[in-house]
């Protein structure tokens, strides 16, 4: 990925996001330290660096699209990026702030800011892949430092590196962490979610929240399911789903179909009052 003796080039760009991502990679002092001897950081504004301009060799990119202004910057970036990372679950999924999909977006900025119309908003909040080309998806909130520096080692290698997308059971299969949904009866995502965080939660007796996205093959429905037949109301089973990865298939479909569910149900309980 080099010409002639340059060192390769890495940039780390922000879009809509808390920065979360970005202390993750921070977060890994010295082997970041021992990445930054090998290759040339140009652009990582967290860390110091400025250079939105620069060409690159690998692009990692933070965030969601959410302003007018984010696509054509990232269409940009894309062009001068050999690969297009996207890190987080905002930049594979929307995030967060993808919440805001499931309502109008102009009506609650009308109803928090006295001028509406100095904000720049789009009505959607979008993965970084529906607006340009992403090469790979690295998903967490927030992602993993480790599997960001193993992905750019491989990268910098010539090849694209293995993501694992088994469910985090298996995970905790694999640290002996006692399953908290048969002991302790939580509603926990963990049998859809994919791995990466080494099952933190459900090693802590917390149930899983999704962070990571779907796992492969995930049975989103059959879970859902089981999470009504124990009790959780339908509308906290849609909220389970369309939180941190919401804009992520199988979540989004299964989620929005529990909440129609919710919607349906008001406007009996309301036809009958």
């Amino acid at each position: 990925m080099t010409t002639g003796t340059r060192r390769p080039r890495i940039a780390v760009h922000k879009f809509s996001s808390c920065d979360g991502c970005q202390l993750a990679f921070l977060n890994l002092g010295e082997p970041l330290l021992a990445l930054a001897e090998a290759v040339d950081i140009l652009h990582f504004a967290e860390a110091g660096p400025v250079d939105e301009e620069a060409e690159v060799d690998i692009a990692f990119v933070e965030g969601s699209v959410a302003t007018s202004q984010d696509a054509a910057r990232l269409h940009g970036i894309r062009q001068r990026s050999r690969y297009l990372v996207t890190i987080g679950a905002c930049a594979t999924a929307g995030g967060i702030q993808a919440l805001r999909n499931l309502h109008d977006a102009d009506e609650w900025v009308s109803g928090v800011y006295a001028q509406p119309e100095h904000i720049d908003l789009l009505a959607d909040s979008t993965p970084i892949a529906e607006s340009v080309k992403v090469d790979l998806e690295l998903w967490g909130c927030p992602v993993s430092g480790e599997q960001v520096l193993g992905a750019t080692k491989s990268l910098l290698a010539g090849h694209l590196p293995r993501v694992d997308h088994s469910a985090v059971c298996m995970e905790c299969k694999r640290q002996q962490a006692v399953c908290v949904m048969v002991a302790k009866g939580q509603p926990c995502m963990g049998p859809v979610t994919s791995t990466g965080c080494g099952a933190i939660c459900p090693r802590w007796q917390r149930d899983c929240y999704a962070c990571y996205g779907p796992a492969v093959q995930a049975n989103v429905s059959a879970l859902a399911s089981h999470l009504a037949d124990t009790g959780m109301p339908a509308d906290e089973v849609a909220r389970r789903l369309l939180f941190i990865n919401g804009h992520a298939e199988p979540f989004q479909s299964e989620g929005l179909d529990w909440q129609a569910r919710v919607i349906t149900r008001q406007g009996r309980e309301e036809e009958q009052g």
